[in-house]
């Protein structure tokens, strides 16, 4: 195993440039085209983009990278991997088009299928989340001293937070069958950061996602004592299969907020 503690602390410049130029972009002016899938596309992705691959580049060398925004390698050449850099430049394009700041840049090392370090930060908001196995999980608000983070133990009412651009019915009924809660939309892999520092106690996601949407933010969730798992009751793996998108799952703080544990 790496020392995951010592590439955290190298992530933060990488992480803090690939921030200011998202912010460059974001304080002007900036145009939106439109992927394939039809999501949003902007020139602060593609910057994001360029300058943490370059980091990553310099920092791990022998380390690939999947990211969003870069070609995908073949799954013949991906499934020799034994880890991997899974980068999400900027998640949540749509709340940066909207401008409300609630968009993120996530990192995450994932070894042998399993996410051991996350960072995510929101760099509108000045925020920063890292955990690492080993190592724990931490937040930074503007350049402050970094606080330990834990998840909580469950509210009354549930503080539930979930998708602001992807409601679903499948969504709505789920919270139907939940004990009394109150819900919060909110952007990006924010959610995973409200629940791992105590703050929201699920986040249930229904419909597709990809693996970088995911797993810098269910490492920092597990460091901090939470889980990310499949409606099986089985944990979210990386890098395991030919297609990148996953499957329904719930990322929550303490097993007793699902009503149905499998």
């Amino acid at each position: 195993m790496r020392d995951l503690h010592a590439l955290g602390e190298c992530l933060m410049p990488i992480v803090a440039r690939a921030g200011a130029a998202i912010m460059r972009v974001y304080d002007g002016g900036f145009t939106v085209q439109h992927k394939e899938d039809d999501s949003p596309l902007t020139l602060a992705d593609l910057e994001s983009q360029r300058v943490i691959l370059e980091g990553l580049t310099e920092l791990t060398p022998d380390i690939p990278i999947l990211s969003e925004e870069s070609a995908k390698a073949p799954w013949a050449e991906r499934q020799t991997w034994r880890e991997l850099w899974v980068v999400d430049p900027l998640d949540g394009t749509r709340e940066f088009v909207k401008r409300n700041g609630e968009f993120t840049v996530n990192i995450a090392l994932v070894v042998r299928h399993e996410p051991v370090l996350g960072v995510v930060a929101a760099p509108a908001q000045g925020l920063l989340y890292w955990g690492a196995v080993g190592v724990g999980a931490f937040s930074h608000h503007r350049g402050a001293a970094r606080s330990p983070i834990h998840v909580s133990a469950p509210a009354s009412p549930l503080r539930v937070v979930g998708s602001r651009s992807h409601a679903s019915p499948e969504t709505a009924a789920y919270l139907n069958g939940l004990a009394p809660h109150v819900m919060t939309g909110i952007g990006s892999s924010l959610k995973f950061c409200l629940v791992a520092e105590g703050k929201a106690d699920l986040y249930p996601r229904f419909g597709p996602t990809s693996e970088w949407d995911t797993a810098a933010g269910q490492a920092l969730l597990e460091v901090a004592g939470g889980h990310v798992t499949r409606l099986d009751g089985h944990r979210l793996r990386y890098n395991c299969r030919e297609t990148v998108v996953n499957g329904d799952f719930l990322a929550y703080g303490h097993p007793s907020v699902i009503p149905n544990p499998a």
